[in-house]
C-alpha cells in the first residue's frame, strides 16, 4: 500500500518541521458551520484528525465528506470502534490502546475492523496508542475500561511506547484524553522521544500556545488540538 502521507510525515520529521492536528469530534461538529471552523483553526495546521470514544452511526463519514468538500488538509481517521472507520478519509490510524489491558482494544476491534479494510483505500499507519493520566476520567477510559498510566511512573510509559515500536507500530500517540486537566509533562515527552525511533504524536489537554510550544521543546513532532476549537 502507498505510504504517501506517512513519508509525508517522516520528511517533516526529519527536516525538524513540526506538524499541527486539529481533532474534529463528529458528535461535537456542525457540518453547517464548516466555513467558520476552517477560518478560525491555526494557519500552521497540517492535518485534521476525525474521531471520538462515542459516535452514532454515520457521523463520522458525514463530517469527512463535508471536511473533503471544504480542505485541501489531510484527513486521518482518530476512530474509537470499527464501525467509525470510513473509506472517504485519506489515512486511519490503526490504533492499538497499549496502556491498557482490554484484549477488545489490543486486537479485538483490529480484527472487526478488517472487512472494512481489506479492499479499501485508506492509507493505514499502525499506530501505538497510550492514554496518560490528565487528571480526569476520559470518554477513552470509560469506553475502552482501562485505567491510563500515571506521569508519576515514567519508567512505564517509556517500556510501553518502546514496546509499541518493537510490534511494528508506526508512530506513538501519548494521549491525556480529552478535556484533560493537564496534557503530558514535557519531561515524559523527552523521555519517549529520546528512546523511540519513530514519530512521536502528544495530545489531549493542550489549549494554550506555551503548552503547545513546550511539548514541540520536549520532542512532540505532531501536536494534536481538540477542545480549544470545539466551541
Amino acid at each position: 500500500m502507498d505510504k504517501l502521507f506517512y513519508n509525508a510525515i517522516l520528511k517533516s520529521v526529519k527536516a525538524n518541521e513540526k506538524l499541527l492536528a486539529i481533532l474534529i469530534d463528529p458528535d461535537k461538529f456542525d457540518n453547517v458551520e464548516i466555513d467558520a471552523f476552517l477560518n478560525k483553526i491555526p494557519n500552521n495546521t497540517t492535518h485534521l484528525f476525525v474521531g471520538g470514544s462515542t459516535v452514532a452511526n454515520g457521523e463520522t463519514e458525514g463530517v469527512v465528506k463535508a471536511l473533503k468538500q471544504n480542505t485541501k488538509l489531510p484527513i486521518f481517521l482518530f476512530p474509537g470502534d470499527y464501525s467509525h472507520i470510513t473509506s472517504l478519509a485519506d489515512v486511519l490510524l490503526f490504533l492499538t490502546l497499549l496502556s491498557g489491558r482490554n484484549a477488545e482494544y489490543l486486537v479485538g476491534q483490529q480484527v472487526k475492523s478488517i472487512a472494512k479494510l481489506k479492499n479499501s483505500p485508506l492509507e493505514i499507519i499502525p499506530t501505538g496508542y497510550l492514554l496518560i493520566d490528565g487528571g480526569n476520567h476520559s470518554s477513552v477510559s470509560k469506553v475502552t475500561a482501562t485505567e491510563p498510566i500515571s506521569q508519576e511512573n515514567a519508567e512505564d510509559i517509556v517500556h510501553t511506547a518502546l514496546a509499541g515500536q518493537y510490534m511494528g507500530a508506526k508512530l506513538i500517540y501519548l494521549e491525556a484524553g480529552s478535556g484533560a486537566k493537564f496534557p503530558v509533562k514535557p519531561e515524559i515527552i523527552a523521555k519517549v522521544k529520546e528512546a523511540i525511533k519513530i514519530p512521536l504524536i502528544v495530545g489531549g489537554g493542550i489549549r494554550s500556545e506555551s503548552q503547545k510550544q513546550a511539548a514541540y521543546l520536549a520532542g512532540a513532532d505532531m501536536i494534536v488540538m481538540g477542545t480549544a476549537f470545539e466551541d
